[in-house]
């Protein structure tokens, strides 16, 4: 199976950060740089009626069929976390394995010269949501082996003590030892409140620490 050369497991803090939106438009950009960037989903939940949904957004940026980014099987109609969701719809139980291996296995290869640059991998929920009745998103990314793992989290309140769980729950027993960076979405230069939970991230807690799409696309770029 061919790997992309360089992959990214994109987390968050947890719900509603933004790391569809994120990942998506730093995709696009780094495509408009003349970067071959892939994008995977593992699983999603959903409701019914939404319009898009989180691999639609991945695959319009990356040019990508949605459902190779994430299959029809791995598309659930209820909100809640996947494993969660496919109990209450009597689907089969989700496991770490079988999502790891369709990840690796869905890379495009052809001669070579269509291996991506860029891997995305987007989680489901924070980095302890359940992801598999097996494990939950950092027993997820251990399995996918990241070169890099790029924490997305709001930029407000709370955004300190949320990273700083997030980074070590990535990095405790069973977890990875990527390098981590830290991205901070909604980010507001105005605001006070937000320049020094970015500065504390940075300074104090020594994180790589991000705040624009350029930026961050310099960070991801292979």
């Amino acid at each position: 199976m061919t790997r992309p050369r360089h992959v990214v497991v994109v987390a968050g803090t947890g719900t509603e950060v933004g790391k569809t939106w994120v990942a998506a438009a730093v995709a696009r950009l780094l495509v408009e740089r003349g970067v071959r960037v892939a994008a995977r989903k593992p699983a999603q939940s959903f409701e019914a009626d939404d319009p898009t949904t989180d691999a639609d957004e991945l695959a319009a940026a990356t040019g990508e069929d949605p459902f190779v980014v994430c299959p029809a099987h791995r598309r659930y109609l209820v909100p809640m976390a996947p494993p969660m969701a496919a109990a209450v719809l009597g689907a089969p139980a989700i496991h770490l394995a079988d999502l790891a291996t369709e990840v690796a296995s869905s890379w495009p290869d052809g001669d070579g010269s269509q291996v991506p640059d860029l891997g995305l991998v987007e989680l489901a929920g924070g980095v302890r949501s359940p992801a598999a009745e097996d494990g939950d998103g950092v027993d997820l990314t251990a399995l996918l082996a990241p070169d890099l793992v790029l924490v997305v989290a709001d930029a407000g309140l709370g955004t300190i003590n949320a990273v700083r769980m997030t980074v070590d729950a990535l990095g405790s027993a069973g977890g990875t030892d990527a390098p981590v960076a830290v991205h901070l979405n909604r980010f507001d230069g105005g605001s006070d409140l937000h320049r020094r939970n970015r500065d504390w991230l940075a300074d104090r807690c020594g994180y790589r620490v991000t705040t624009d799409l350029d930026a961050l696309a310099d960070v991801l770029r292979p």
